[in-house]
């Protein structure tokens, strides 16, 4: 039995390749590469470069490999050009969805875990949020990934299927072996921005609205490290195959910093000073957005082991660092 990993070549997506290698688990990857890289798969993994809403490849894939899990990665991400592009991410997140979830059905995957995020609670009345916390997105983004969980949910009550919908919050950081991180020079992370700006790669990083209601005006997220993310993963993986009942978990760490606390957090780390400028609040940004995460430990028995900000700054700085070599080497 494999797994199938959708979005592989991605920024998440190939740590969680490297980690079920690492656990000796049978994998294979589909990734049509728009925002992947084929370098961030290992050889050693069967890679199939096409689109997730392909259900010709899909289903082959799924037959070649005899597979009986499916970690679904692939997807649009950035929150403001969901705003201006709706029915792309609606095609993108929501129709490849479901074309995924209906090969599981005519071919007997019975596992899926599929990436949501903490955009589907929109902009929420009281914060921490819990996965009881009302469902109301403010952007396509949020809409389209609220919209497979509740495919998902329907279809486990319909077949014999279950799945894990797993709503991130702020993903940053990069394996601590240096082996994969953040590498599309697009990414909109806010990690992603400081990185390259503290290398020189962007003159300056841009906050975007200080006039938010919180502590210090800008916005509020709860940063959490890829690795933690993909510990979450792989516990859920253990669970369906276990016989575990679907249903949603918040992947977070329960406290958030502001736009300027990360800031500092990276001039320390760094010992470096960031240049910053100030610009227009962005679409769909809420002003604070912090988990309740104690479901993922006590039902999927997560465990998180880097809750640290200046341990995710240095992991995002030693990749960027790599990245950049790699770059360079290229030309």
């Amino acid at each position: 039995m494999s797994v199938l990993v959708t979005g592989g070549a991605g920024y998440i997506g190939s740590h969680m390749v490297l980690a079920l290698l690492d656990a000796g688990q049978d994998v294979c990857v589909i990734d049509n590469l728009t925002t992947g890289y084929r370098w961030a798969v290992p050889e050693q993994v069967s890679f199939i470069e096409a689109d997730v809403g392909d259900k010709g490849a899909v289903r082959q894939v799924i037959e070649r490999h005899d597979v009986d899990a499916m970690v679904h990665f692939a997807g649009s991400i950035v929150v403001p050009e969901s705003v201006s592009d709706p029915l792309g991410y609606y095609h993108n997140n929501t129709v490849n969805s479901r074309s995924l979830i209906e090969c599981c059905v005519e071919t007997g995957v019975k596992n899926m875990i599929f990436s949501s995020t903490a955009a589907v609670y929109g902009t929420p009345a009281v914060s921490p949020v819990t996965e009881e916390t009302p469902t109301d997105p403010i952007s396509p983004y949020g809409a389209s990934k609220l919209m497979t969980e509740w495919m998902l949910r329907d279809t486990a009550f319909a077949h014999d299927f279950n799945y894990v919908a797993l709503r991130y919050f702020n993903v940053a950081g990069a394996d601590p072996e240096g082996r994969s991180g953040q590498s599309n020079p697009a990414a909109t992370h806010l990690l992603k921005a400081l990185m390259r700006t503290a290398l020189g790669i962007s003159d300056h990083m841009k906050i975007f609205g200080r006039d938010y209601e919180t502590r210090d005006g800008t916005c509020i997220r709860d940063y959490i490290h890829v690795s933690d993310l993909i510990g979450a993963h792989l516990a859920a993986l253990s669970y369906l195959r276990d016989g575990g009942e679907s249903g949603v978990f918040n992947c977070g760490y329960g406290h958030g910093c502001t736009v300027l606390e990360a800031i500092a957090a990276v001039e320390r780390v760094l010992d470096q000073k960031i240049n910053v400028v100030d610009a227009d609040r962005r679409a769909g940004d809420p002003p604070e957005l912090v988990s309740v995460a104690d479901k993922a430990r006590s039902v999927l028995g997560w465990t998180p082991k880097h809750d640290d900000l200046d341990v995710i700054v240095q992991t995002a700085y030693d990749w960027e660092k790599i990245l950049n070599a790699r770059v360079d080497a290229a030309e």
